[in-house]
């Protein structure tokens, strides 16, 4: 299907992106993007090894989560999962899934990261919550993330990864990038001594950046 093949071809650069900095392994992990105006999203495919995957194999599908005609794989697992962001916020058009150590340590630890450098308040609108666990390809799951990340750049997912939202994928990538170092740094401060909080009139300062950029 050789169409929206420039889209493709940017998911699977991001994919592989990924995949060379360890943040996910085998098949795990998903990128998507929504297609502006068509009410159609484009998402990488099921079970294939990222060493493997190919532009061409990243699937339209519709709304429902249903492969559009033409596609020859099956659609992420997490399909319903991106959808249901994508529903609940207008202002996302690029989500990225991974399973980067640090973040899922924090996922595992179900230890939700607070806002301890100013860029991470202005760049994720503050705390980054650590949404209940349900099963991977669930509605449960899809239901609590959507919960959990309300309208922040970032959430946890309990005892697996990060979900990562942007306007395009360059601002999804980096919205993992900071994730992925600020858990890293909130961790190894954690193993020396007492966590320091930004003081509130600063914090207010910096979350009314997030909100004015992506709140209006």
């Amino acid at each position: 299907m050789k169409e929206y093949l420039d889209l493709k071809k940017e998911i699977w650069h991001y994919a592989q992106k990924i995949y060379a900095l360890g943040w996910v392994s085998g098949s795990s992990g998903n990128i998507s993007i929504r297609l502006k105006g068509e009410d159609k999203f484009l998402i990488t495919p099921s079970g294939i090894p990222y060493e493997l995957l190919k532009p061409e194999q990243m699937v339209v599908v519709d709304k429902n989560g249903n492969p559009l005609p033409g596609s020859e794989h099956k659609p992420s697992v997490e399909t319903i999962l991106h959808l249901k962001v994508y529903e609940a916020r207008d202002d996302v058009n690029a989500i990225i899934h991974t399973h980067s150590i640090y973040s899922s340590v924090l996922a595992v630890l179900r230890k939700p990261l607070p806002p301890i450098l100013e860029e991470l308040a202005i760049y994720t609108g503050g705390t980054i919550e650590v949404a209940e666990y349900a099963p991977s390809g669930s509605k449960e799951l899809a239901d609590n993330v959507v919960k959990a990340l309300k309208n922040k750049s970032a959430v946890f997912l309990a005892n697996h990864g990060n979900l990562c939202v942007g306007k395009d994928l360059l601002e999804a990538f980096n919205i993992c990038a900071l994730i992925e170092r600020c858990s890293q740094i909130y961790l190894e401060a954690l193993k020396v001594g007492e966590i320091h909080p930004i003081p509130h009139k600063h914090l207010q300062k910096a979350l009314s950046i997030y909100e004015k950029k992506h709140l209006g």
